[in-house]
């Protein structure tokens, strides 16, 4: 998990707006595995320690259903600490019969499903960096089966008990409008680097040489819209920077490349080319 601390910049939380609150909690306690931290009645806090938060949920006046071919999330990604840990995961959705996508992306592998309202969430666990390839700059990955029948003979005697404590958000994906200015958004603005170009409709960028911390793509079509500031999907998710200096440097590095900035209490807000709200906090 060294990819998410300082010296690097990850993501450390992600808030989604559904359109049934209690529907949802029940879903992301007995599907996924988390455990609630805080609650009201139109917001919750989510949590796998029992002491921080790495995912909230947000019932908006009014909901709105999920909108296709727009900006917004596409999935926020679930890492967790083991091989074994995924295999245990995937044991526990067979029982429930939860239908899942999966892949091997060389780097990692992955789970993937939707909840209740659409979004779009990831659980993977990493293969050692050591096993990466990186040709010229760029990390490779892939989308190649899933060997779940290898996967499966991790750590057969494991039981159930939910997502592990040390669970961390390992990366979001996003829908942009388009690459060229969400590009200069986040490397020159935020500081993230390009590590892996895929086609010319997505790109991955991260600090540290991670595989991805964000991954950017296109796929809702180049000029898509952002969605309706009620409807199902992102409210904002939050980076977090190795000190209040960087965030400083960070701050005014946006502002450089003409980026709205915003202080709110503790907090600086941010929003990039496609409308996606970000949250830069410190360690």
């Amino acid at each position: 998990m060294g990819f998410h601390r300082e010296p690097n910049t990850y993501v450390g939380h992600v808030k989604i707006k559904v359109q049934d609150l209690q529907r949802s909690l029940q879903y992301y306690q007995e599907v996924i595995g988390f455990q609630i931290l805080e609650r009201t009645d139109t917001s919750a806090k989510l949590t796998t320690d029992g002491k921080s938060s790495v995912l909230s949920l947000e019932q908006p006046d009014n909901a709105l259903p999920k909108e296709g071919k727009t900006t917004g999330l596409y999935h926020f990604a679930l890492l967790l600490p083991s091989r074994s840990d995924l295999a245990n995961i995937v044991r526990h959705f067979a029982q429930l019969g939860i239908r899942i996508g999966s892949s091997d992306h060389l780097v990692s592998e992955a789970l993937y499903l939707s909840d209740p309202d659409g979004n779009g969430i990831e659980i993977y666990a990493d293969r050692p960096a050591s096993v990466w390839s990186w040709v010229n700059e760029e990390v490779q990955m892939a989308v190649d089966p899933l060997n779940f029948e290898d996967l499966l003979a991790e750590n057969q005697q494991a039981t159930w008990t939910g997502l592990p404590a040390d669970t961390v958000m390992g990366h979001i994906h996003l829908h942009v409008s388009e690459l060229k200015k969400t590009e200069e958004f986040y490397t020159k603005g935020l500081g993230f680097e390009v590590v892996n170009r895929f086609g010319t409709r997505a790109l991955f960028i991260s600090t540290g040489k991670y595989h991805h911390h964000i991954g950017l793509n296109t796929w809702n079509g180049v000029g898509a819209p952002p969605p309706p500031a009620n409807s199902v999907g992102l409210e904002s998710f939050s980076l977090i920077l190795p000190s209040d200096e960087a965030r400083k440097q960070v701050v005014s590095d946006l502002k450089q490349i003409g980026a709205t900035v915003v202080e709110d209490g503790d907090v600086w807000v941010t929003t990039d080319p496609s409308g996606n709200r970000i949250l830069l906090q410190h360690a």
